[in-house]
């Protein structure tokens, strides 16, 4: 059965991806029911950052429900009745659907360790790094101004050390691969982000293998395999996220990592469409809310009976962690590319990867202006040509594409 052109819409997840759809289908004119598992109204997850940071205020986090829009928060769906189009919530109302979009996100990791069930469940202290609820426990505990430990130096881990640190805490970021953000940094760019965060007061440890916490009602420390203790009132986990699909799949819906989906966002059942990080688009999940927020798009065409498709870009990432700017955009591993690299070590580094005369891969620390340039030239994979002198410099030293490239 495919989606219908009218009738009710369910969207289930109220995060960017769930509010973007929902605004969409509402602006056409759809009714939309959006329902959210988190009690209170939908909020800006990636702004969470600056408001742990104190950079920005709750009330600012928080996005507006539009007209057309029936807000259920709090709320748990338990189950898909895909023969009669209608969902069940958690106290036992079915609510029917014309068509259903999952947004239903990820869940965060969490490292099995002994001292708690699982991962430290059962000790006060212990959090993950995902929701509203998650960073304001995290301010409650900043106040104490006891020592705090990150277990994950990707960019959540990052953010929520940065943020700590701002409010005051001792912060040890333990990280088990031997650089900080290897999916997006090569090891000079890591190495001096580390040298960064240390003079900012932010402890790091790298090929850490973390083995168990340490304390009783409460989280006292964190234990290393080679015996170290690092002293913490707080353990933060921030190791990566696992989309979910535990509704999907119980619906007999198609599930690899993901809810697998076409170009037009819809699952093995037409009438059902998945986005954000709960989906999985040609063998790929989205982790960054920029894509989510384009399936998100995607998905409203097609319950309006629209065409459109899904066209992945290439990912870029841009973290500023304490007044130091970082991107990355591409391919970070230099494999069969060529490397141009641009380091000063007082000042900015630049490493560009080329690819048959094309930039595939882009880092830039330090200096993150010419970040847009960058990017398109990587997405519209122009021949570079007569720019490779002076790539590593920027648009202001070079010529036009096409004129460079003669």
């Amino acid at each position: 059965m495919s989606p219908r052109p009218d009738g009710p819409v369910v969207v289930i997840g109220a995060g960017p991806a769930g509010l973007r759809c929902a605004t969409v289908l509402a602006q056409a004119g759809r009714a939309v029911t959006l329902i959210g598992e988190e009690p209170g109204g939908p909020y800006d997850r990636v702004a969470l950052s600056r408001y742990l940071a104190q950079e920005t205020l709750r009330v600012e986090l928080m996005a507006e429900i539009p007209d057309g829009v029936s807000h259920l928060p709090g709320r748990t769906v338990t189950a898909i009745d895909r023969e009669r189009r209608r969902i069940g919530l958690g106290d036992g109302i079915m609510r029917p659907y014309a068509s259903l979009v999952l947004a239903t996100g990820s869940t965060p990791i969490r490292l099995d360790l002994p001292g708690g069930t699982p991962a430290g469940a059962a000790l006060a202290g212990v959090r993950a790094y995902r929701t509203l609820g998650d960073v304001e426990a995290m301010i409650d505990a900043a106040m104490s101004g006891a020592p705090a430990v990150v277990i994950g130096g990707g960019l959540l881990g990052l953010e929520a050390a940065a943020g700590l640190a701002a409010r005051g805490m001792a912060v040890t970021v333990l990280h088990a691969v031997d650089r900080l953000m290897e999916r997006q940094l090569d090891h000079v760019a890591a190495a001096r982000l580390a040298r960064h965060l240390a003079g900012r007061g932010i402890a790091l440890v790298t090929d850490a293998r973390c083995v168990a916490l340490e304390g009783d009602a409460a989280v006292r420390a964190v234990r290393l395999a080679d015996g170290a203790l690092i002293p913490a009132s707080l353990v933060v986990m921030a190791i990566g996220i696992r989309p979910r699909t535990e509704l999907a799949r119980a619906a007999g819906l198609l599930v690899g990592r993901g809810i697998i989906v076409d170009a037009a966002m819809r699952s093995s059942d037409p009438a059902i469409l998945a986005i954000g990080e709960c989906a999985e688009h040609a063998g790929h999940c989205v982790g960054l809310v920029a894509p989510a927020i384009v399936q998100a798009a995607v998905a409203a065409q097609t319950v309006l009976g629209r065409p459109a498709r899904y066209e992945p870009a290439v990912d870029s990432a841009a973290l500023k962690v304490a007044g130091a700017p970082v991107w990355s955009a591409g391919e970070v591993e230099q494999g069969d590319s060529e490397p141009v690299v641009l380091d000063d070590p007082a000042g900015p580094y630049r490493r560009l990867l080329l690819r048959d005369d094309r930039l595939v891969g882009a880092l830039l620390f330090g200096d993150v202006a010419d970040a847009g340039w960058y990017m398109r030239l990587i997405r519209e994979a122009a021949p570079i040509g007569g720019l490779r002198p002076v790539l590593a410099f920027g648009p202001a030293y070079a010529p036009p594409i096409a004129e460079a490239a003669e």
